[in-house]
Parts: structure tokens; sequence; C-alpha cells
């Protein structure tokens, strides 16, 4: 069992910056792959961006450059650092997590995937 909580969302203008966190509780993260999701109104569950257990990161296409995702698995914390931040990046942002690794694919993460979830914080971004 993998208990994660989500911090950091909140209010921005367009351009600025933002790190959300996630620490996990319960196991050990170290051989779990890492993913932040995001979900808009009226939208599907969208993978952002994922890292596996060996360190390999994943990106979608429409954060490529401006997201990145890091892992502090000494302190069971995963970040999201997010830049150039656009409304379109408004959503519920969640972090979760699935024992194992993924490898060096090269597509984002499936929320089927992953059996761990926080309860998400809100990042609204105004132009």
């Amino acid at each position: 069992q993998v208990h994660l909580v989500e911090s950091g969302g909140g209010s921005v203008e367009s351009g600025r910056s933002l790190t959300l966190s996630c620490v996990a509780s319960g196991n050990d993260i170290r051989r779990y792959s890492m993913a932040w999701f995001r979900q808009a109104p009226g939208k599907e569950r969208e993978g952002v961006a994922s890292t596996g257990a060996e360190g390999y990161t994943q990106y979608a296409s429409s954060v490529q450059g401006r997201l990145t995702i890091s892992r502090d698995n000494a302190n069971n914390m995963v970040y999201l650092h997010m830049t150039s931040l656009k409304p379109e990046d408004s959503a519920i942002y969640y972090c979760a997590a699935v024992r194992g690794d993924f490898g060096q694919r090269r597509y984002p993460p499936f929320a089927t995937e992953y059996n761990y979830w926080g309860q998400g914080t809100q990042v609204t971004v105004s132009s």
C-alpha cells in the first residue's frame, strides 16, 4: 500500500511557474513508477509525466519542455516543476504510483496502469 498526498497547487498568471509536491507513505517508492496526471472539467484524466523505478522519464507532448518530473527516493517525494504555464494547464493534478518500471518507452503514462492515487491539487492559470 502507498498513500499519496499532493500539495503546491494554486492560482497563477499565465507564464508563471509552479511546483507540485507529492509525499508518499506506507512503502518505499524506490521500486515504484510515479506519475502525474491531470483532469480538467469535462475532460478525461490525462497522463502528464512519469518517472520509472529505473529513472526514465516520459512526458505528454503538450507539456514537453515546460514541465519536469523528478523524484527524491530518500524522502519518498515526487515533484512536478511547471514553467511557462498556460490557461489550458488548469486542472486538478494527481500523483499516482504503481510498483515496477515501464522501461524506456516514449509515451506518457496511462491512468489504467496506476493503482495508487492521491486526492489531487487544483492548479488554475489565468490569462
